[in-house]
């Protein structure tokens, strides 16, 4: 016949290079945009049933493939440390006869393997460490116990005595709930964050306290309560109300980081309803008085002090009864993430890696339930959480923002469909940053059917994004209520 096989592969090379050039439009009509520098947006994953058994090795590279490069793991002192004091024990060396680390030397080295930076999250004292009671149930630690504890954790972690390193050290678990920590009290808790600090700073320099991690709503109700986060967020900090707070007193903080839970009824741009509550709406608030405490200096550290979210998600239907539709859900995820990054916020933790099963809460997985970790089917959202993709109109121009799933610089593709089906074509390219977000502001003649999406070398395509914005009235609350 004559035919070569190399002519065979040109003609089929020109062949996928022309229906490239018909999906994209010619190349001459497509505008480049450059994305300069911007605060980063990591990921994490916080996941106390799944990432805790025997299943964990798998989550861990399940949160890593999810583009997570953080996980939060909560470091229970009561577990490691002994149930009593032995004759001759030094809480604050971590060779000392009682402490056992063998657990969490596991985990934390499975989660290394994954290539995942360990948040690890202290809470719930021994009993031998409580405050004095004077009569009443408590649960916070003596300063000083808890100071010692941190200074064997970190010691133990320094990546030289045959354990995993690790240098991020938060302070607790949500302190103005008297669930995790009663009496609620944020000068207490002022004492163990500095406690902490002075302890793991001592081991090295580079190690970061994480502080707050706040409940976001303040409650009262007959068996517990919880302090609004502004209101508690002040007292700790010294600071007055007002949009040009003064101190009140002449304390400080130690702590690298300032981080919350922002849940929220309301979806992405949702506000709380009393004025010292803090949803994803209501970040920027948080951001002004963290700002006001650090140029204050009620606020010490020797790094530039970030603003972090440890804890944050929504259920979804399926599984869960009354909760997000897991479409809703999934463009939802795209939008907090957004939110909570233009809101100063740059590490976000999803709470639930694989659905908890059954009828209860915590069904907020990035995968539904399934017999086993390694059958589990992914959430659209897990596509969100991983390239996350938002598009907004305007007059004459639509306004984009991602962050691609390397979180690297890369050439991102912008492309349109119009309505539901038909074929992409791309309508614009832009240059990630060096931390993979990208953003413009194209000149797009555009209509509330058009849908969006963003493709990229590593990343594949993002979750289609409509034009459309569902209505502001929807309310979902993150637990299905």
């Amino acid at each position: 016949m004559g035919v070569t096989v190399r002519n065979i592969s040109v003609a089929v090379a020109a062949v996928v290079l022309a229906a490239v050039a018909a999906s994209s439009g010619a190349a001459s009509s497509v505008r480049t945009y450059a994305t300069h520098g911007t605060l980063p947006l990591r990921t994490s994953v916080d996941d106390p049933f799944t990432l805790t058994g025997a299943q964990r090795a798998t989550g861990f590279l399940k949160a890593r493939a999810a583009g997570a490069s953080y996980v939060r793991i909560i470091v229970s002192w009561n577990v490691i440390a002994p149930s009593a004091r032995p004759a001759g024990f030094d809480p604050a060396d971590p060779t000392s006869h009682g402490y056992d680390w063998s657990w969490y030397d596991s985990t934390i080295g499975s989660a290394e393997k994954a290539d995942l930076t360990p948040i690890l999250d202290i809470a719930r004292a021994p009993e031998w460490a409580l405050a004095k009671s004077h009569g009443k149930r408590v649960f916070t630690p003596q300063a000083s116990a808890l100071g010692q504890f941190a200074k064997a954790l970190a010691l133990h972690y320094d990546g030289k005595h045959d354990a995993p390193p690790a240098h991020v050290f938060q302070v607790w678990n949500e302190p103005n709930l008297s669930q995790d920590l009663s009496p609620v009290s944020a000068a207490a808790y002022r004492g163990m964050v500095n406690a902490v600090a002075t302890s793991v700073h001592a081991v090295s320099g580079t190690n970061l306290v994480v502080a707050g991690g706040l409940d976001p709503f303040g409650n009262k109700a007959k068996t517990w309560h919880s302090v609004s986060p502004l209101a508690y967020m002040r007292s700790l900090l010294c600071l007055s109300k007002g949009t040009h707070p003064h101190r009140t007193c002449r304390n400080v903080v130690h702590f690298d980081v300032w981080s919350h839970h922002p849940y929220t009824f309301n979806g992405p741009f949702g506000h709380a309803t009393r004025p010292d509550d803090v949803s994803l709406g209501d970040l920027p608030k948080m951001r002004t008085l963290l700002r006001a405490a650090v140029k204050s200096h009620r606020v010490v550290s020797s790094h530039p002090v970030q603003f972090w979210v440890t804890e944050f998600s929504w259920d979804t239907l399926p599984p869960r009864r009354h909760a997000a539709p897991v479409g809703l859900a999934s463009r939802w995820t795209a939008e907090a993430l957004y939110q909570m990054w233009r809101s100063g916020v740059s590490l976000v933790t999803w709470f639930g890696l694989e659905d908890k099963g059954g009828k209860g809460p915590y069904q907020s997985g990035l995968f539904f339930h399934a017999s086993s970790l390694a059958r589990a089917k992914a959430k659209p959202l897990r596509t969100a959480f991983r390239f996350p993709f938002v598009a907004y109109l305007g007059r004459g121009n639509v306004s984009v923002w991602g962050r691609d799933a390397t979180s690297d610089t890369q050439v991102v593709a912008i492309q349109r469909r119009h309505g539901t089906h038909g074929n992409w074509r791309t309508v614009a390219r832009i240059r990630s940053n060096r931390t993979g977000i990208f953003r413009a502001k194209l000149k797009l003649a555009a209509s509330k059917k058009d849908w969006l999406r963003a493709t990229a070398a590593g990343s594949g395509n993002s979750l289609a994004f409509s034009l459309t914005r569902p209505s502001p009235k929807l309310r979902y609350g993150p637990w299905g209520n």
